[in-house]
């Protein structure tokens, strides 16, 4: 297997492979690299929509001749949990993390999301997520600002007084019914507008279609999430009978 920098040739297969909507690890098995170094690449350089092969070489080029001012990086990866394979895990988050840009969020933000998806402790700490990233804590600071505005991450304090974040589902849940709120409010500024332009207007028919599509859709949303929260998280009544009778989850059960 090839070692060492991607060549200005691989890149250009990158690209082709790209324009071919190939996954990232088919592109991998043609140039014969891991798929964490092709999604690392890709991840880099503008992400899949965006990425050039002229412009990712010379990017990595001028990254090459000059000094990073960031903190040593530390030891490799400890061995994951449960098994797992720590390439693959690395590839899954990068592949992740690209995903969540294409999706509009920034970098560093979509990084940290990923982190909080993907640990098995379902909250990190903001020196946790400086190790993982190997990024300053200013970063952290300002990626969970963003995050907590849109409602995806909510911080609650450990019994040793630190901050801890969660993206769990009922972070979802209120993220949804947030957006969901904003629409509403989207919804009454148009039909503010309606008053203002007149109601026998061309200008104000269009804003009047718009607040009616859109206080659909906030409903629907809003709906549709208490739901998913009801069926899918809420724990089911123990069964009516014999109290003595352990349940199929107790412990106790013979």
């Amino acid at each position: 297997m090839p070692g060492g920098r991607l060549t200005q040739q691989e890149r250009q297969q990158i690209a082709l492979g790209l324009a071919d909507n190939l996954a990232y690890a088919e592109i991998a098995r043609r140039l014969d690299r891991p798929t964490s170094t092709v999604t690392r690449e890709v991840m880099r350089n503008g992400g899949p929509t965006a990425y050039r092969a002229d412009l990712a070489h010379r990017a990595t080029e001028h990254r090459a001749h000059r000094r990073r001012p960031t903190t040593p990086k530390g030891p490799e990866a400890p061995p994951q949990p449960y098994g797992r394979d720590a390439e693959e895990v690395r590839a899954y988050e990068e592949q992740f993390t690209t995903l969540l840009m294409r999706q509009g969020l920034p970098k560093m933000t979509a990084g940290v999301l990923t982190c909080l998806f993907t640990t098995d402790s379902g909250s990190l700490t903001a020196a946790e997520l400086v190790q993982r990233l190997q990024v300053s804590p200013a970063s952290i600071s300002k990626a969970i600002t963003f995050l907590e505005s849109q409602g995806l991450v909510r911080r609650e304090r450990d019994e040793r007084r630190r901050e801890r974040y969660f993206a769990d589902a009922d972070v979802w849940y209120q993220s949804m019914v947030a957006a969901a709120r904003s629409n509403a409010e989207f919804a009454e500024t148009a039909r503010e507008g309606v008053r203002v332009l007149g109601s026998d207007t061309p200008a104000a028919a269009r804003l009047e279609n718009i607040a009616r599509f859109v206080d659909f859709v906030a409903e629907s949303i809003t709906r549709a999430a208490e739901q998913a929260r009801e069926v899918l998280y809420t724990k089911p009544a123990p069964p009516r009978g014999d109290a003595d009778t352990p349940s199929p989850d107790s412990p106790w059960r013979p």
